[in-house]
């Protein structure tokens, strides 16, 4: 389970230099270079690899230039947070592969979503760190309005508590109230961790659910693996993302939300639905997972709070 007591990293400030990785599929140099300038006019001070851009099959190189990759980030004394490239497949090749220890021993911002899901609660149930589910370098922030940059600097700068920004379109399935641990990602890759030695707990949190371009039936029957492997009983609430092209087809005459209350309707728990975070439309919001946080819903009026910071001075 993610802990309550995970241990907060080093505030992002400007000037300070992010690390790139790209620990998944393969990334295109100009999209690289389009989310580097961003970066930079942001106030960061990008830097990676140049075996960044290497290829084998759908992968950025092979498993061994991936982990080291990954694990040098992590111990230069210069690289103040990591910021994942892109997703797409494979981090989970990694998860055998990484030096715990040395993640452990050298705490930073690890950035990302989609396939980085893998390495995001593997960093937050094993080494007991904060992760940040956000946009990423070759993604959104290649693209002009990718980034909400409120939440990102919420997320990575602040040491209070705050709101997570949300957009009109956040509908409130079931009312309620629930404090947990924000927690979760892309659905599809928590779904794959089952049985494994990576597998998820989500006893105690805010489970944050997101997926790109599932059909219905699909959500369905992750949704209910997770509820019949009782991944559901001590989960105290509940918020899905915005479910990005997640339709059958263009005319069907039922809606995902209709889906996933016939299957999250009796957890008694609060439900939101729409959050832009992960893979979204525009405006990534940046979450941090292994903080405490507070959803309230009542008659759609919805909050998410983020209890406490994820970052220290």
């Amino acid at each position: 389970m993610p802990s309550t007591n995970a241990q907060r990293l080093k505030s992002l400030r400007p000037g300070d230099t992010i690390g790139l990785v790209a620990p998944a599929s393969n990334i295109k140099q100009a999209d690289l270079e389009a989310g580097c300038a961003a970066l930079r006019r942001a106030g960061y001070r990008p830097f990676y690899f140049d075996s960044i851009l290497d290829r084998d099959l759908y992968f950025a190189g092979s498993v061994e230039r991936r982990a080291r990759e990954l694990e040098d980030m992590f111990t230069r004394d210069e690289v103040r947070a990591i910021l994942c490239a892109r997703g797409g497949y494979g981090a989970n090749h990694l998860l055998p592969e990484i030096d715990l220890e040395t993640i452990k021993a050298h705490p930073k911002s690890f950035i990302g979503y989609s396939d980085i899901t893998a390495l995001l609660t593997y960093f937050s149930d094993a080494a007991g760190l904060v992760t940040f589910h956000g946009p990423m370098a070759a993604k959104d922030w290649a693209h002009e309005g990718g980034v909400n940059l409120s939440s990102w600097q919420a997320a990575l700068s602040s040491t209070t508590g705050w709101d997570v920004p949300l957009n009109s379109e956040v509908q409130g399935l079931i009312d309620g109230e629930a404090e947990g641990v924000l927690y979760g990602g892309c659905l599809s890759i928590l779904v794959a961790s089952l049985g494994t030695p990576y597998e998820i707990n989500a006893d105690g949190t805010i489970l944050f659910l997101e997926d790109l371009a599932a059909k219905p039936y699909q959500i369905d029957r992750m949704l209910m693996q997770l509820k019949l492997g009782g991944y559901f009983d001590q989960v105290r609430g509940i918020v899905f993302g915005e479910m990005l092209d997640c339709v059958q087809t263009v005319k069907q005459d039922y809606t995902l939300q209709e889906v996933i209350m016939r299957i999250v309707g009796d957890l008694g728990v609060p439900v939101a639905f729409g959050v832009r975070s992960g893979h979204v439309s525009s405006g990534n919001i940046t979450l941090p997972f292994g903080v405490n946080a507070k959803l309230s819903i009542q008659r759609n009026k919805i909050n998410l709070r983020i209890l406490e910071a994820a970052v220290m001075g």
